[in-house]
């Protein structure tokens, strides 16, 4: 959900480690899910509630969640009881806001804003035309595994404060702006004459079954390809060359396109994970529903 409100009372919602949602502050981007009675559950399957008598909006574990909200299906709009109007009153003056659905009792500067929703709405009627499918890059793969693929073999991180440790093989993933993580794909040789794809994968934490995500902070993801493969031995200060591929913002509930091209059959590949600005991402590598992280698609 995104906040729209005056000044820093504006952008992406995030959430407290004890499920409050705040606008503003270095903190992980909250994940929702409307249910049938009218109800929000976050990523953690935690009730969201309108405290008494504050009417805070906040997500507490065993929390029977408050019914009345609805998403719009014209731009997402986000309402309670009919009302588009939400109030952020500020937590302290570094811009960080609480947000309630009336002014917080004695504080004077709350001001009202809109809350808008983007995700799917299985109740919202598909338009009159015959929507047409998403666009591929040229020559690209589709951002799924429903077709042939290969899991990474290795998966090594590598700490810039640490550049002499070698971490061996884990099976998470890991980028900030400090750590990356090298993937080692062993590409069969049946791909030969194919399309591959390099696609990150990242779905909402509802849809994981037996995995699991942090994401902290503002920034995004930038991928390269290694110039030779990895080994468990790999530290940051010995990892191979690296020449840049893509690099974007990273939210839930999206797969990314990263590179495209003849697939290197019969050969090991590397590519690095690395994150920009303030953003902190762990994640297990799963392909299990929904699939989550690094892979290579063939098509």
């Amino acid at each position: 959900m995104t906040a729209h409100g005056p000044g820093s009372a504006n952008g992406v919602l995030k959430q407290l480690g004890d499920g409050q949602n705040r606008i503003g502050g270095g903190l992980g981007v909250g994940s929702y899910c409307l249910k049938d009675g009218g109800n929000f559950v976050d990523g953690y399957h935690r009730g969201c509630i309108l405290t008494p008598p504050t009417r805070q909006f906040q997500c507490d574990e065993g929390a029977t969640p408050t019914p009345g909200f609805k998403v719009g299906c014209n731009g997402g709009a986000v309402t309670y009881k009919g009302s588009e109007t939400f109030y952020a009153c500020p937590v302290n003056d570094n811009g960080e806001w609480n947000v309630y659905t009336q002014p917080a009792p004695g504080q004077a500067k709350c001001v009202a804003i809109k809350l808008t929703a983007t995700g799917s709405n299985s109740k919202c009627k598909p338009p009159v035309t015959a929507p047409q499918p998403a666009p591929l890059p040229t020559g690209g793969c589709p951002a799924d595994l429903d077709g042939a693929f290969e899991f990474p073999h290795l998966i090594i991180p590598l700490d810039k404060n640490k550049p002499d440790k070698a971490f061996g093989t884990k099976f998470n993933g890991a980028a900030s702006s400090s750590i990356c993580t090298a993937f080692n794909f062993d590409i069969h040789e049946h791909h030969a004459g194919k399309t591959c794809s390099l696609i990150f994968l990242f779905p909402q934490k509802w849809d994981l079954e037996t995995s699991d995500f942090e994401l902290k902070g503002e920034g995004g993801l930038e991928f390269s390809k290694l110039d030779k493969p990895c080994t468990v031995e790999t530290t940051w200060k010995s990892k191979p060359h690296e020449t840049p591929l893509k690099d974007f913002g990273v939210e839930p509930g999206h797969n990314y396109h990263i590179w495209s091209g003849a697939c290197p059959a019969g050969q090991r590949v590397s590519y690095l994970m690395c994150g920009h600005g303030s953003v902190e991402l762990e994640y297990f590598q799963d392909w299990n529903p929904s699939p989550i992280g690094l892979y290579m698609r063939q098509c």
